[in-house]
C-alpha cells in the first residue's frame, strides 16, 4: 500500500457511501452468474435504471450539505468508534492488521480514530476502499455480515467526508500554471480569428499521473521557453496581417482532356508505330490494331482517364523528372466549360494517381482554393464515395512529401448529369514541409522545384467517382486586408492619431488576451513600450505587432491562475470566465464572457447556466470533447497501433468513435452509464463494416440503433480501445484490464512487485495454452497472484474480442473461456457479465470516477482528499438528476470545486 496519496487512490477511496449502500440495500455480494435462478434477466438498460433507483449516494451529500448549512465545523465521532467499530475491526482486522501482524504493511489497530485531526486520513481513506469493494476481510477468511459492513461504512463515509470539509476550509488551492500547447494553440486562433496551427514547433506536453496534459504540477516554465514564445507569438502576428496591396492571384485551369491528351497521345504514337511496322501486313495489321484499341478501352485499377464520346480510357500516369506534367498559370481566371466529353475516373478503395502538377509558383502565404466538379459513376448502388485533398511534391528520388490537407472527406453524391462543385481552401502557411528547392531550382532540372495536388476517392464504398475540371487559385483573399488583420488594425476615430489609436488597440488586446481588464499601470506600460518601438520601426503597425507580441509572451496570457488573493469581486468574475473558457474551450474567453466578468454578472447562477449552454452549443466545444477524452481514455496508445489489418481508414474510425460516443451523450444530455454500455453506436461506414453493421454509407459518423447486444455499444466493446490494449495477434486481457481500472474505475492496480518471473513462451507446454491459460500458470506464483487475483478476472472478461476487437467464440480451436472470479468470489461472465456486474454494482464507483475525471479536467489539478466532499456532493446531485453527462458538467461549474478552485 502506497504510502503517498494519489488522486486515483482518492477515486477510489472516495467510493463514498453511496456506492456500497447501494449494494448492501440488496446484496453486497452478487450471485455468480451460473447460480442465478431467474426466468426474467434484466436487460442491460434495465440494469441502469434499477442501479440508479438502488443508489443511496445521495446519503453522502446530505452530510456535507447540512454541515455546510448549519455553518459549524464538524466534530469527529470518537464515541461510535469505540462502541461499535472498534470491535468489528477487532474481530475482522486485527489477526493480520493488529498489534501482532502487520501484512501489506498496515496495522489498522495502530490508526489514529480521529480522522478530523489525526495524520491517518490516508490509511483510512485504503481501509474504507477495501471494505467497500468486499475485498476486506477476505472473502474465504471470514464472513462479514452486512448489517456489520454497513456499520463500518457508515462510520468511515461519514469521518472521510467531515474531514474533507474540514481540511477544504482550512486550506488554500492555488492551480497557478501555464497554458498546455494545445490551449496556446487555442487561444491564439481564437484572438487572430485563424483555423491554424500555431503550436506546431512546441513540443508535446508530459502527462500527470492521472493521464492528463493540463495538470499544475507539470505546466511550467524556464526563461528561453519565454524567448521561444515569443518568437512564435510574433511570425503568428505577422502571418495574421499584411502590408501593401492584395497580391494578384495565379489560376490553374485544368480541363480532364488536357491532361488526358498526353497519355492519349501516346497510345496514337503506339497506333502509328503499328502502322509502320505491319504496313505490308494488311490483316496482320488490322488484328493488332484491333488488339490495341480493345486495351485502350478497358477501365485501370488505379486513376485514369475516359474519354465518354468514344469509350477510350488511359491510365493516369504522372513522374516528376522533366516537369513535363506541370500546367503553366494564367493571371486571369477560366471559366468553368459548360459541357465535356473527357474525364478522370477514380476508382474506390485503390492507390491514387490523379497528380495536377502546378509547377514552382504557388507563394506562401494566402490561401490555396481547389475546385473540382465530380459526380458518382454509379449512381444506382447504395452509398456513395468521398473526395480528400493532398499536397505533394518530389524534387528527387529521395526528397519527397505527401500531406493531407482537406480537414474532412466530401462525400460526392450528384449524378453525372448534375455534377457537383467541390471547394477546398487551404492556407499556404499551413503546409508543411514545402518544396525547400522551389525557389532555387528551375523547372525542369533536377531537383525539381515543382509541386502538386492530389485528388482521391477516400470512400469505403466501392463507388467510383469522376472528374472533369479542376481549377486551382493563389493566393485567394475573399477580402483586403482579411479580416485577421481588421480584428487588429479596426476601423477608429483615433487612427490619424498613433498614440491614441495604440492606446486603443493594445486596450482592446490586452483584455481579450490576459483574460482581463488591463489596469492604467499595465496599459501605460504597453504604451511606454510602443513609443519606444515606434522609434525603431519605419511603419505603425511593426512597433503594434512587437509590442502585441510581448504581450502574448508575458505570463498574463501565458499562465493561468485559478485563485484570487486579493479576494476582489471583479478580479474572482474574470478568473471564472477564464476557467471556464478552458474547461468548455480549452481557450480564452470570448467578448460575451468577459462583459459579464467586468459587470459582475457572470458569478450568478442563472448567468453562469445560460453561459454553459451557450458555451456547450459552439462549436469550439468539440475541443473539450477531443482533448478530454482522449487524456482520460489515454486513446494516445492508440496512435501507435500499426497492425497491417488496420488500414488507415479503418484506424481514423477508430481514433474518433470513442470522441463521437462522447459529443452524443453530451449533446443528448445521456446519462454516463452509456459510456458503460448504450443501445446505439456512432459509426461511419468503414467502422460500421469492421462491426458488421450494414446499410451505413459515407466516412461521416451518425448514430445507429442497436438491438440489445452486449457486444456493441459503450467504450468496453469499442475495436479502438480494444485494438490499443492488444498486443497483435493476440489479445491482451492484463492491459484491458489496467485500461478499464484506471481510465473509467479510478482504481489502478499496485505497481507490479520486483523480480516478477516472465512467461516462458520456450516452454512448449506453456506456448500451447491459451493466453488465459497462461495467465492463470503465471498467478499461480507466489509473487504474481496478489496483484493479478485483483487485475485478471477484469482482463479476461474481454477475451471473446481478439487483437483487431472482433467478436471471436474460439482460439487456435478451442472455445473462448470468459468467465472469471473476482477476487471478493463474485463472477464476471465475458463481456454480458462484466456490463451487468458494473451496472448493477459499480455504477456509483463509475460515475464518481468520471465526475472526478471531468473535474480534473476543469480544474487543471490533481484532486486531492480535501476535494473528496466537493466530488461526492457533485456526484450526488449528478445521481439525483439522471446522470446526464450536461448535467454533470453543470454541476461541477456550479460547485464551490469549480468557483474557488
Amino acid at each position: 500500500m502506497p504510502k503517498t496519496f494519489s488522486h486515483t487512490r482518492f477515486l477510489l477511496s472516495a467510493l463514498c457511501a453511496a456506492a456500497l449502500l447501494a449494494l448492501l440495500a440488496g446484496s453486497l455480494r452478487a450471485q455468480p452468474a451460473s447460480s442465478v435462478v431467474t426466468t426474467d434477466v434484466p436487460s442491460l438498460s434495465e440494469l441502469k435504471r434499477t442501479g440508479l433507483a438502488r443508489s443511496r449516494f445521495h446519503a453522502a451529500a446530505a452530510n456535507h450539505q447540512a454541515e455546510a448549512a448549519n455553518g459549524q465545523p464538524p466534530q469527529a465521532d470518537l464515541e461510535t468508534f469505540k462502541s461499535t467499530i472498534q470491535p468489528l475491526l477487532k474481530q475482522y482486522c486485527y489477526d493480520c492488521h493488529g498489534p501482532d501482524e502487520m501484512e501489506g504493511n498496515v496495522r489498522v489497530s495502530a490508526l489514529d480514530p480521529d480522522l478530523l485531526q489525526g495524520a491517518d486520513t490516508d490509511w483510512w481513506t485504503e481501509v474504507f476502499a477495501a471494505v467497500t469493494k468486499g475485498e476486506m476481510p477476505p472473502p474465504d477468511q471470514y464472513e462479514m455480515e452486512d448489517a456489520e459492513r454497513r456499520l463500518i461504512v457508515n462510520w468511515l463515509s461519514t469521518e472521510l467526508d467531515a474531514a474533507s470539509v474540514l481540511r477544504r476550509q482550512s486550506g488554500t488551492h492555488s492551480a497557478f500554471r501555464r497554458l498546455t500547447r494545445y490551449e496556446y494553440n487555442y487561444a491564439l486562433q481564437d484572438l487572430l480569428g485563424l483555423p491554424w496551427d500555431f503550436a506546431k514547433d512546441l513540443p508535446p506536453e508530459p502527462h500527470s499521473e492521472e493521464g492528463f496534459e493540463n495538470s499544475s504540477e507539470l505546466l511550467h516554465l524556464s526563461v528561453s521557453q519565454f524567448e521561444t514564445y515569443h518568437r512564435l507569438a510574433r511570425e503568428a502576428l505577422d502571418r495574421a496581417t499584411v502590408r501593401g496591396d492584395q497580391p494578384q492571384p495565379l489560376y490553374w485551369g485544368v480541363p480532364m482532356q488536357a491532361a488526358a491528351q498526353r497519355e492519349f497521345n501516346q497510345q496514337n504514337a503506339q497506333l502509328d508505330k503499328k502502322k509502320k511496322e505491319l504496313a505490308a501486313e494488311p490483316e496482320k495489321l488490322e488484328a493488332e490494331l484491333a488488339k490495341l484499341e480493345k486495351t485502350f478501352h478497358q477501365p485501370h485499377g488505379t486513376a485514369y482517364y475516359k474519354q465518354l464520346s468514344t469509350g477510350r480510357t488511359a491510365k493516369s500516369e504522372w513522374n516528376y523528372g522533366g516537369a513535363k506534367y506541370a500546367f503553366a498559370p494564367t493571371d486571369t481566371k477560366p471559366q468553368l466549360p459548360e459541357s465535356y466529353d473527357c474525364v478522370a475516373i477514380l476508382p474506390a478503395n485503390r492507390r491514387q494517381n490523379l497528380i495536377v502538377e502546378l509547377g514552382n509558383r504557388l507563394p506562401d502565404e494566402g490561401t490555396l482554393r481547389v475546385t473540382v466538379r465530380a459526380s458518382r459513376v454509379d449512381s444506382d448502388k447504395p452509398g456513395y464515395p468521398s473526395l480528400q485533398l493532398l499536397f505533394g511534391w518530389q524534387a528527387s528520388n529521395e526528397g519527397r512529401a505527401l500531406l493531407r490537407v482537406s480537414d474532412e472527406d466530401t462525400p460526392v453524391t450528384a449524378t453525372a448529369d448534375e455534377p457537383q462543385l467541390i471547394q477546398w481552401d487551404v492556407p499556404l502557411g499551413e503546409i508543411y514541409p514545402r518544396n525547400s528547392v522551389r525557389k532555387t531550382s528551375r523547372m525542369g532540372a533536377i531537383p525539381s522545384p515543382s509541386e502538386y495536388i492530389r485528388i482521391a476517392n477516400s470512400g469505403a464504398s466501392a463507388g467510383d467517382v469522376q472528374i472533369d475540371y479542376v481549377l486551382v487559385e493563389a493566393p485567394v483573399y475573399d477580402q483586403w486586408p482579411p479580416k485577421s488583420h481588421t480584428n487588429i488594425f479596426f476601423d477608429s476615430d483615433h487612427s490619424s492619431d498613433e498614440l491614441a489609436y495604440a492606446r486603443e488597440i493594445l486596450e482592446r488586446f490586452m483584455t481579450r488576451a490576459w483574460r482581463h481588464k488591463p489596469t492604467d499601470a499595465e496599459l501605460d506600460r504597453k504604451l511606454a513600450l510602443f513609443k519606444t518601438m515606434r522609434a525603431q520601426c519605419d511603419r505603425f503597425e511593426d512597433a503594434v505587432l512587437e509590442v502585441l507580441a510581448t504581450i502574448l509572451s508575458s505570463p498574463q496570457f501565458l499562465y493561468v491562475a485559478q485563485a484570487s488573493p486579493d479576494k476582489d469581486a471583479a478580479a474572482d468574475d474574470y478568473h471564472l470566465a477564464s476557467r471556464l473558457a478552458l474547461f468548455l474551450w480549452c481557450s480564452v474567453p470570448d467578448d460575451e464572457l468577459l462583459a459579464l466578468a467586468e459587470s459582475g454578472q457572470l458569478s450568478d447562477d442563472k448567468v453562469l447556466h445560460a453561459q454553459v449552454e451557450r458555451m456547450l452549443n459552439d462549436p469550439r466545444s468539440d475541443r473539450l470533447s477531443e482533448h478530454f477524452v482522449h487524456q482520460w481514455l489515454n486513446l494516445e496508445l492508440l496512435g501507435f497501433v500499426n497492425f497491417k489489418q488496420i488500414d488507415p481508414l479503418l484506424k481514423e474510425a477508430m481514433q474518433h468513435e470513442p470522441i463521437a460516443l462522447f459529443d452524443e451523450v453530451l449533446t443528448q444530455n445521456a446519462s454516463v452509464l452509456d459510456f458503460l454500455h448504450s443501445e446505439y453506436t456512432m459509426v461511419n461506414q468503414r467502422l460500421a463494416q469492421h462491426y458488421g453493421l450494414p446499410g451505413v454509407y459515407g466516412n461521416h459518423f451518425r448514430r445507429v440503433e442497436l438491438k440489445g447486444d452486449y457486444r456493441q455499444g459503450g467504450l468496453l466493446t469499442q475495436p479502438g480501445v480494444l485494438a490499443m490494449n492488444s498486443d497483435y495477434p493476440d489479445s491482451h486481457p492484463l492491459k484491458r484490464a489496467i485500461w478499464l481500472l484506471e481510465c473509467l474505475l479510478a482504481d489502478p492496480p499496485p505497481p507490479p512487485p520486483p523480480a516478477v518471473p516472465q512467461i516462458d513462451l520456450a516452454d512448449p507446454e506453456i506456448a500451447k495454452m491459451t493466453l488465459k491459460e497462461r495467465i492463470e500458470n503465471h498467478r499461480n506464483h507466489a509473487a504474481c497472484k496478489s496483484c493479478h487475483v485483483k487485475i485478471d478476472p477484469w482482463g479476461i472478461a474481454f477475451e471473446n474480442f481478439d487483437a483487431l476487437g472482433k467478436w471471436r467464440d474460439n482460439i487456435r480451436g478451442k472455445p473462448v473461456d470468459a468467465s472469471s472470479q473476482l477476487f471478493n468470489g463474485e463472477t464476471l461472465d465475458g463481456m454480458d457479465g462484466l456490463k451487468r456486474f458494473l451496472l448493477q454494482n459499480r455504477q456509483d464507483q463509475f460515475i464518481q470516477a468520471t465526475t472526478g475525471k471531468l473535474a480534473t479536467f476543469a480544474l487543471g489539478r490533481p484532486l486531492r482528499f480535501e476535494d473528496q466532499a466537493d466530488v461526492d456532493a457533485i456526484t450526488a446531485k449528478v445521481r439525483q438528476e439522471g446522470d446526464g453527462l450536461r448535467t454533470m458538467i453543470h454541476t461541477i461549474v456550479q460547485s464551490d470545486l469549480f468557483k474557488s478552485p
